[in-house]
């Protein structure tokens, strides 16, 4: 890739500030906790593996700036730190799955020194980066079986090496199959109402020179019925135990027109992001951002002043309307139910 979604530097952490693209690539330098919390919550970087990765960084960054050398205060200023941090974004699972991954390589066994613990965290949050790395280039592997030669895929949101630290889960199934020399052209919805369709999907594919076509998001429909689309792939920000799926607002109702119009609808996303706590996807919390997001572009408005206005970030597509969840340890099919319960007998 010609750019980095977020790397750490020795003392501090970089990322690309999404907010800024296509127009700019601007890149954050995060030198303390604080600023990484309000990077993953102003959606400078989103997208539920790259914020599991933003976590883990932070947490290891604003464990360096704990000023104290005795374990007992360190210990309990580290825990406040992972309080703060599940503040951030409340429905993408991997942030917790993160956190408590730090959180757990605390205790076994308890560290003597401060200057260890340290180096204990920063070791973990620089291997769930390059886990995450190498998961999604397994994604690619696992899910590229199911785009064919010739196929238009339509895509939802920005599923790319933007929302994770490189490569992505349904672009990362994209550029694999592009990579094993099958010629495809993706269809990406605008993704309203922050436009990360537009702004995200399209800019990763033009640089890497994959055709795609941007449509608005009430064009699906349409272009489903005229037949120009093969199969669905989006990502997720957490999954169910039942297989429901929580991604960007917008993917039920695409899923829904997937169904009328009989076209093969699938996920792609990390083991991580299974949610085995949550049987089902009325559980899933669903984050509700502020409403200019949705009255205003830009700085411009664009409702009338008073308007009230919903503008919840995330909704929940019923495993019903889901062909198959693309994991790095293999397609899950139905009944999901089955698939996931022998997943998690299988979890590293």
């Amino acid at each position: 890739m010609s750019f980095k979604t977020i790397e750490w530097k020795d003392d501090h952490i970089v990322l690309l500030d999404q907010r800024q693209l296509p127009g700019k690539e601007v890149y954050v330098e995060c030198r303390d906790f604080d600023m990484v919390v309000a990077s993953i919550r102003d959606m400078a970087i989103r997208g539920a593996p790259a914020i599991g990765v933003a976590a883990a960084l932070g947490l290891a960054l604003g464990a360096m700036r704990i000023d104290t050398r005795d374990v007992a205060p360190f210990l309990d200023r580290f825990g406040d730190l992972c309080v703060q941090m599940r503040t951030a974004r409340p429905t993408a699972v991997n942030l917790f799955w993160a956190i408590e991954r730090m959180e757990r390589i605390l205790h076994s066994p308890r560290p003597e020194r401060v200057e260890e613990a340290v180096e204990r965290l920063r070791d973990e949050a620089l291997s769930i980066l390059n886990e995450d790395i190498e998961t999604n280039r397994r994604i690619g592997r696992v899910g590229s079986d199911v785009i064919h030669d010739g196929d238009t895929v339509m895509t939802h949101c920005n599923a790319g090496s933007l929302a994770t630290a490189d490569y992505g889960t349904a672009l990362g199934v994209i550029r694999a199959a592009v990579a094993a020399g099958k010629r495809i052209r993706v269809f990406a919805g605008e993704t309203r109402p922050r436009l990360q369709g537009a702004r995200l999907t399209a800019w990763e594919l033009t640089k890497e020179r994959i055709p795609v076509t941007l449509i608005t998001d009430n064009m699906a429909g349409h272009v489903m019925k005229q037949g120009a689309i093969s199969l669905v792939i989006v990502g997720a920000d957490r999954i169910a135990r039942n297989g429901d799926v929580a991604n960007k607002i917008g993917t039920y109702g695409l899923a829904a027109l997937a169904r009328v119009h009989r076209v093969p609808f699938y996920v792609a996303a990390p083991v991580s992001t299974v949610d085995f706590e949550l049987s089902n996807g009325s559980q899933i919390p669903i984050e509700e951002r502020a409403g200019t997001e949705v009255t205003e572009i830009g700085e411009e408005r664009i409702a009338p002043d008073g308007v009230d206005v919903i503008n919840p970030a995330f909704d929940v597509t019923p495993c019903r309307y889901i062909d198959g969840i693309i994991t790095e340890k293999g397609i899950l099919r139905k009944p999901f139910t089955r698939a996931i319960r022998a997943l998690m007998g299988r979890r590293s």
